[in-house]
């Protein structure tokens, strides 16, 4: 077998293919959690043709909350790399947010109330996406129950889009636009 040597450009390598040497983009080995850290980080880790985001790219005025979910598709979606449920006993997992009083958070650290998705009143709902979220008597009560939509692969990528995401999560389950949350 003959060796040659040939010049590749940055980013590129050179592997054969079909039995042809191809360049191809190299691959980023970074674990998910460091490569999707914005919803732009998803829709570049999906691509323009992935069908999520073309829906995602062809919708225009809706409010607030359906926003927040299609966001959270596209974002989900890059999590899982391709996983998606089988509906066949296997564990699916989402981020989990516990509703508080605003006296509640004075007590709380600094790391707990960065975590902290602020509504407080006499009752407050919301139903869809992987859960349903309710709480009565201002926010002292609060009860979620699983489901399909925007389930993650794993608890690790549950936790981390939960923290990561807040503010994604926190419009979809309120439907209204929220202050930029801390990281």
């Amino acid at each position: 077998m003959k060796e040659i040597k040939i010049q590749v450009p940055d980013g590129k390598s050179a592997e054969w293919v079909n039995g042809v040497l191809t360049l191809v983009d190299d691959k980023d080995t970074r674990p998910v959690t460091e490569r999707i850290r914005t919803l732009q980080d998803a829709i570049d880790a999906l691509g323009s043709e992935h069908p999520l985001v073309k829906e995602y790219n062809d919708i225009a005025n809706v409010s607030t909350d359906l926003q927040a979910y299609l966001e959270l598709r596209i974002i989900v979606a890059a999590l899982n790399e391709g996983w998606e449920p089988e509906f066949n006993g296997e564990y699916r997992w989402f981020p989990w947010f516990k509703l508080v009083r605003e006296s509640d958070i004075e007590d709380m650290d600094d790391d707990e109330k960065s975590r902290v998705v602020q509504r407080s009143g006499f009752r407050a709902n919301a139903y869809g996406g992987c859960v349903c979220v309710s709480a009565y008597f201002g926010a002292s009560n609060a009860g979620d129950y699983g489901g399909a939509r925007l389930s993650l692969k794993s608890e690790e990528l549950a936790l981390y889009a939960g923290r990561q995401f807040a503010q994604f999560y926190a419009e979809f389950i309120f439907g209204v636009p929220c202050k930029k949350l801390q990281d």
